[in-house]
């Protein structure tokens, strides 16, 4: 029987007791069909993973109690920040998705010229949080223990102009680019991925993206869909310096 794993808020330690909340006792119930005492494992980003028991389905709640500290080694080694032209709808939530599964350790989502989202400022933060619940929801699925950082969404040239502060190396997919993603070398230090949404980037955002320090690089001679460039380009970044 597959493992069964569930990302929670609480503090995680040997004896705790955890009271969550109706979503989670449903997930648990009705959606693995899991009994009072069997067992859990449990994360939340920080403490790494538990394994846990369920004492009880109560009305609108279920409570676990925590047993012992759990190895995990789902972390990757390499550091990846994907920074992704906001999408329409499910294509986002497939790059968010499969970005987790891929190890990306933070996810920036960017406003972009040719982008058909449009987001205020009380809309971006709901899309934000309903981001991050698709990433714990696949950090559960493929194993890992800390869900990546999902940033509140802003325009590209705004996220262009701060100060990042680190040596990552910066790649930005461009169709035609006369380097190919494979030609670069190991990065020293983390790797950051500019992907843009349906339309691509415009020549004024590749521009900038190229004074930010950004290298163009292409993924072959096709074309991909922007939620297929990133699922490829996150696993060629894995295959070549990574776990896969």
């Amino acid at each position: 029987m597959p493992l069964k794993r569930l990302y929670v808020a609480e503090k995680l330690a040997a004896g705790a007791e955890l009271r969550l909340d109706e979503e989670a006792a449903r997930y648990l119930g009705r959606v693995l069909r899991l009994r009072v005492g069997d067992t859990v494992h449990v994360f939340n980003g920080d403490d790494g993973e538990w394994s846990a028991t369920i004492g009880g389905f109560g009305k609108g709640h279920v409570t676990l109690a925590v047993h012992d500290s759990v190895a995990n080694a789902a972390e990757t080694g390499l550091k990846v920040q994907l920074v992704q032209g906001i999408s329409r709808g499910e294509r986002m939530d497939f790059v968010v998705q499969k970005a987790t599964e891929l190890g990306v350790v933070r996810i920036t989502p960017v406003l972009t010229d040719y982008g058909v989202v449009r987001l205020d400022g009380k809309r971006a933060e709901k899309r934000r949080l309903h981001w991050q619940r698709v990433a714990a929801s696949a950090c559960e699925q493929s194993g890992r223990v800390s869900p990546p950082r999902i940033d509140a969404p802003l325009p590209l040239n705004g996220w262009l102009g701060q100060p990042r502060g680190d040596d990552s190396t910066n790649l930005i997919l461009v169709p035609g680019a006369s380097r190919p993603l494979t030609d670069v070398e190991r990065p020293p230090a983390g790797l950051c991925l500019l992907i843009g949404p349906e339309g691509g980037f415009s020549e004024r955002e590749c521009d900038d993206a190229g004074l930010a320090g950004f290298e163009a690089v292409a993924l072959g001679p096709r074309i991909l869909r922007t939620e297929t460039a990133a699922v490829a380009a996150l696993a060629l970044a894995q295959g070549l310096w990574g776990d896969l």
